[in-house]
């Protein structure tokens, strides 16, 4: 069978064509922080500003970061999630906790972060239905998009 013209529709490719290019999500961890002056972000993520200017325009003109002045003169501005990037937070802990197990040791993970109840957030995926954790076999795909199952294309 011959490859398709277009690939599966995904929300999850959608999503990364907005968040996935390289120091997006780093952005995104920063200004969760509260560190969203421009000089801050340059420091604590290491991108070209050329690039990190790029970057902070394209999540504003998303709607996942607004853009406010902190400062008339000189003209600074400060960047903050709005509801979109807010709901990217838990994505954020979720790839952080991956990270945590599968490229740190417990001795030397850079970040720690405690939920208010004072202890150490470990986050879950869990079903909004039934309150259950989610595990891969509990899942089952159903495509919505006219031409895919999951296996691939269906024949022309």
């Amino acid at each position: 069978m011959a490859a398709p013209k277009d690939p599966r529709p995904c929300s999850i490719a959608d999503a990364l064509a907005l968040v996935g290019e390289k120091y997006s999500l780093l952005v995104l961890r920063e200004v969760c922080l509260g560190n969203g002056r421009f000089d801050q972000l340059v420091r604590n993520i290491g991108a070209p500003r050329d690039i990190l200017t790029t970057r902070l325009r394209r999540l504003v003109d998303a709607g996942i970061l607004a853009k406010r002045p902190y400062s008339e003169r000189p003209q600074r501005f400060e960047y903050r999630p709005t509801q979109a990037g807010l709901e990217l937070e838990p994505v954020l802990m979720t790839l952080m906790a991956w990270g945590d197990r599968h490229l740190h040791r417990d001795d030397d993970r850079p970040m720690v972060v405690e939920h208010n109840c004072g202890n150490e957030l470990v986050p879950v995926v869990t079903c909004s239905a039934c309150g259950g954790q989610v595990h891969h076999e509990d899942l089952t795909a159903r495509p919505q998009a006219p031409g895919w199952t999951v296996a691939g294309p269906t024949a022309a």
